[in-house]
């Protein structure tokens, strides 16, 4: 049975843009397994619900189901030891990044990019997409991104606790990535590949981080549908 990765898509099967999902993708290929991607929208619901639960990513590896991108960076990890480890010996130090990730980094994108989001939808997932975002922020999408640019600056400065790290180090694993850092990639390239909004200046060391980042497996991340160049 072929290994199947659930993750969420735009109208464009292509256009895969959760955060979480990038996550399982790349550990999957940090690991060097692969799988087949099937394409999953916001009100597909059902496709899931083999899983127990209602959200991509979902990961099946045969006869093992695995939902959540934490959940399945574990699996990867214990089903696959001989493959290169995501934790290098060290899972909290990893989930704390991962935690941060989830909390802050997401919230702070989502300020900026979440109304760049439904243009890359059909019609009966944007209508979804936007009432429940607009239910949880308690405003229009378009309100929440309002005045974007004036925010950049605190946008960049909250990015420092990674610039300090990958000044001194390729990533934040150190000499090469874990998963660390693809729980903090997977949340730029969710931006990346729904908006062309310049979040990095080129000259940040983060911005040269993420760009080693896009390279890695053959350019995975870099070639796939995105609103940025």
């Amino acid at each position: 049975m072929a290994r199947e990765l659930y993750e969420l898509a735009g109208s464009d099967p292509q256009r895969r843009f959760s955060p979480y999902c990038w996550r399982s993708r790349m550990a999957l290929a940090h690991k060097g397994l692969e799988a087949d991607c099937v394409p999953w929208r916001f009100t597909e619901g059902q496709a899931i619900a083999f899983s127990g639960q209602d959200k991509v990513p979902v990961l099946v590896d045969g006869d093992h189901v695995v939902a959540d991108s934490w959940a399945i960076a574990e699996y990867l990890e214990d089903r696959y030891p001989e493959a290169p480890s995501l934790f290098n010996g060290a899972r909290q130090p990893v989930r704390f990044i991962n935690a941060w990730a989830d909390t802050v980094l997401n919230l702070h994108l989502a300020r900026m990019i979440v109304s760049d989001i439904p243009q890359w939808l059909d019609e009966s997932h944007r209508t979804y997409f936007r009432a429940s975002r607009e239910a949880r922020f308690g405003m229009a999408l378009e309100q929440v991104t309002q005045g974007r640019e004036a925010r950049l600056p605190e946008f960049r400065a909250a990015l420092q606790p990674l610039r300090v790290i990958l000044r001194a180090q390729p990533f934040l694993g150190g000499a090469a990535p874990d998963y660390g850092d693809y729980a903090v990639f997977g949340s730029f390239q969710w931006a990346r590949c729904v908006s062309s909004f310049p979040l990095l200046e080129a000259s940040d060391a983060v911005h040269a981080w993420r760009e080693r980042m896009l390279d890695l497996f053959g350019g995975l991340a870099r070639h796939v549908p995105h609103g940025a160049p």
